[in-house]
């Protein structure tokens, strides 16, 4: 396993060690003590996700204002575009944004620290999507940045507008936004 350091220092790129060949590849897609070592973060991971989305398909940018999670996530088929946004005000990197490449193919991991909204778009046909949490997802908590917000300008690398939810829909400018203290 190696780390790879990102734009904002709180959030890494993990990519595993793979072992492959004429039958396939075997990788440990997450170890405890490992990953503490190579952190320095010793997450207690209490949830994991599985999501299924289309093409142009974007999640987020989303997070929990109380019982804020850290996520690990990584994409099992397809690929998708990754966004970490920096929600904590008195972060030097407040408002700033990293993104990267994750696919079933480069097999890389991202971590997201809590105080950070998180959200990917769909790149592929459809993608699979897993992602561990250090705490449980609370809806009452959860607060949505908007996609598009101007004042964070995250090239998501599409024309027009994705397929979005409801609630991704109704997401908030950054400056509106409750966010960390």
């Amino acid at each position: 396993m190696k780390i790879i350091p990102t734009g904002i220092p709180d959030v890494m790129v993990v990519e595993p060690t793979v072992f492959g060949d004429s039958r396939g590849f075997f990788f440990e897609s997450f170890n405890t003590r490992r990953f503490a070592e190579l952190t320095g973060i010793t997450a207690d991971f209490v949830q994991d996700n599985h999501s299924r989305s289309g093409r142009n398909v974007l999640r987020g940018l989303h997070y929990q204002i109380q019982h804020p999670q850290g996520k690990l996530v990584r994409v099992t088929a397809g690929e998708v575009l990754d966004i970490a946004v920096d929600v904590r005000k008195n972060s030097p990197t407040f408002g700033k944004w990293t993104g990267t490449i994750l696919s079933a193919e480069n097999k890389l991991q991202m971590w997201i620290p809590a105080g950070f909204a998180h959200g990917f778009l769909v790149r592929s046909e459809y993608a699979e999507f897993l992602y561990k949490t250090t705490d449980y997802w609370m809806a009452e908590h959860e607060r949505c940045i908007l996609w598009n917000d101007p004042a964070i300008g995250i090239d998501w690398g599409i024309e027009g507008t994705p397929a979005l939810s409801a609630k991704d829909v109704q997401g908030k400018l950054l400056a509106d936004a409750e966010v960390f203290a």
